[in-house]
């Protein structure tokens, strides 16, 4: 899903307080003590409230034109000011096969750092990915080859041919 935009109704409060609300997001709300706090506070309370939604299945609303909000009777609006949201980008099950010492290897490494198995994967692709960008490598095959010898079809300088 790509950014959306909603748009939020700031405002203002008993003793200088202010609180911010979203009209496609009831009970959505948050408060601080200026307007910066206020507003720095809904657009983490809309992001929190957005990641519930998608946990929950729930389709995101479109957003309200501001010229379609209607504030309470008796609200003391300060402003309208709209809200970046990135929804999160939802999860996908595969299924890889692996050596399993690797498998073993990576989920003590996982768990050393404190994540799951499915969370290292996506932490390790996403840094090959941005790797890749700026090196480009060579990942060779995951079977082992021991080297036995090889042959020769050059001829070795200074050397007389065998007769």
């Amino acid at each position: 899903m790509k950014r959306r935009l909603y748009p939020a109704v700031l405002e203002r409060g008993p003793r200088g307080a202010f609180g911010a609300w979203f009209p496609d997001f009831p009970g959505c709300v948050a408060a601080g003590r200026s307007q910066e706090d206020a507003i720095e506070r809904a657009e983490q309370t809309l992001a929190q409230t957005v990641d519930g939604w998608v946990e929950q299945g729930k389709p995101l609303p479109e957003p309200t034109p501001i010229e379609r909000i209607v504030a309470p009777k008796g609200s003391d609006v300060a402003a309208f000011f709209m809200v970046g949201v990135d929804p999160p980008d939802p999860s996908e099950r595969v299924n890889v096969y692996l050596p399993k010492s690797l498998i073993t290897r990576i989920d003590k490494h996982a768990a050393g750092l404190g994540m799951s198995r499915s969370s290292f994967f996506g932490f390790a692709a996403t840094l090959a990915l941005e790797w890749h960008v700026h090196k480009p490598h060579f990942v060779g095959p995951r079977s082992k080859v021991h080297k036995t010898g090889a042959l020769r079809a050059e001829k070795r300088p200074g050397k007389k041919p065998a007769r």
